[in-house]
């Protein structure tokens, strides 16, 4: 009996190592295609997160293949196993709640305070698909502490799953019931900050922007966005010409990213790349923007963009909407924003969105206080606690100097 099991579970073993081999073939050859450029932080470091991230994905689509598990349900598993056991701060009080039925996590400092705290309401990053309280759960404590805020985290619901704007939508309801409650958490209602790295600066600036038309709740006293994603128009901006290929999002990721969360069909890709999506009226807003001084780069070939299609516009019109685009939302809206904070990273395919914006916000009267990471990659905050990663600490600190001076 025991032979004739040993021979099945023998092919078993076998075909999983075959498997395993497979995926780590398919992984190195995928990385092996990334560029790290000469300045960039801490080359080795980035090399090790894209090779995981890239396997991590090829493995994810795999399992997709398969209908056993999705790749934002395989990030969400391992980030569960991979990301240390949440450790009390005895300097920060953490409680899980509901603001008007969107989960949020509240980080109160402990330390007495004379008035009333500021507030951070805060948006992860991670494509609108990946990304939780948990996995920022560090970063925020690290904020909450240093910047003596109290911070909201907000867990807002995830593409695939839940497509455009369901992310915006969550966002929004949460923000909209601080600023309403902010003082039952020992918050001047005066004082909140909307904050977000990477498509949670995207998420930060349609909140502010859709609360200009709220009436009857405090306005926020600024925004915070860390490397956002502003625009869904044009994918051929110097950063993106630059960086195509650079860790830790590629110019076809965020394309990707693009068409899954507003629930367009990949096949889209192309035509997306080439910006027949663009309407008159938004070519007409960057041609005016590429044409300043400001973008005026060395190397850079204007990208022409193919000719308007109509039928490719209606099918993903939603990119260039205020809950995917709010770079193009009005100069009447733009006029009554809060003052405003940019991070951006040189070796980032969305540094040029945010350059774009704080040309948009100065243009218009706001005031822009812009911190630029010269040797960053795209998600270099959340290292910040990784002592070889010193560009990331000095980029989280950056941000909490503004927060306590404001």
């Amino acid at each position: 009996m025991l032979g004739v099991l040993a021979v099945p579970l023998g092919l078993i073993a076998f075909f999983v190592v075959f498997c395993l081999l497979i995926l780590l073939g398919v992984t190195w050859y995928k990385s092996s295609k990334a560029e790290i450029p000469p300045g960039i932080a801490n080359p080795k470091f980035l090399w090790r997160l894209h090779t995981f991230f890239t396997g991590v994905l090829i493995l994810g689509k795999a399992l997709e293949k398969s209908r056993i598990l999705n790749s934002s349900g395989l990030m969400t598993f391992l980030s569960k196993i991979l990301t240390p056991k949440l450790k009390d701060d005895p300097e920060i009080f953490k409680k899980d709640l509901q603001f008007d039925g969107v989960p949020v996590r509240v980080y109160q400092p402990r330390s007495p305070s004379v008035g009333g705290r500021k507030g951070v309401m805060f948006f992860h990053g991670g494509g609108f698909a990946y990304g939780s309280i948990d996995y920022y759960d560090s970063l925020c404590v690290h904020l909450a502490k240093n910047s003596e805020a109290v911070v909201v985290s907000v867990g807002y619901r995830l593409a695939p799953e839940h497509r455009c704007p369901a992310a915006f939508d969550d966002c929004l309801k949460a923000t909209v019931h601080f600023l309403k409650t902010a003082q039952e958490h020992g918050v001047d209602p005066s004082s909140v900050i909307i904050c977000g790295d990477s498509a949670g600066g995207n998420l930060t600036a349609g909140v502010c922007q859709c609360l200009v038309g709220i009436a009857d709740i405090p306005k926020p006293l600024a925004q915070v966005m860390i490397y956002p994603l502003l625009q869904m128009a044009d994918f051929n901006t110097p950063s993106y010409q630059q960086n195509k290929m650079v860790p830790l999002v590629f110019q076809d990721d965020v394309i990707n990213i693009v068409l899954i969360y507003i629930g367009a069909d990949l096949s889209l890709s192309k035509e997306i790349l080439k910006g027949s999506h663009v309407c008159p009226e938004i070519r007409e807003k960057l041609s005016k923007w590429w044409s300043s001084e400001e973008f005026q780069v060395k190397d850079y070939k204007l990208h022409i963009m193919a000719p308007f299609n109509k039928g490719v516009y209606e099918k993903v019109k939603k990119s260039l909407e205020l809950a995917c685009s709010p770079l193009f939302s009005d100069d009447a809206v733009i006029r009554q924003l809060p003052k405003a904070y940019i991070l951006t990273c040189e070796f980032d395919v969305l540094r040029d969105d945010g350059i774009l914006y704080k040309k948009c916000l100065e243009d218009n009267g706001v005031p822009v206080t812009w911190f630029h990471v010269k040797d960053g990659f795209h998600g270099i905050a959340n290292y910040f606690d990784q002592p070889e990663v010193v560009s990331a600490k000095l980029a989280v600190d950056n941000v909490i100097t503004y927060i306590k001076n404001l």
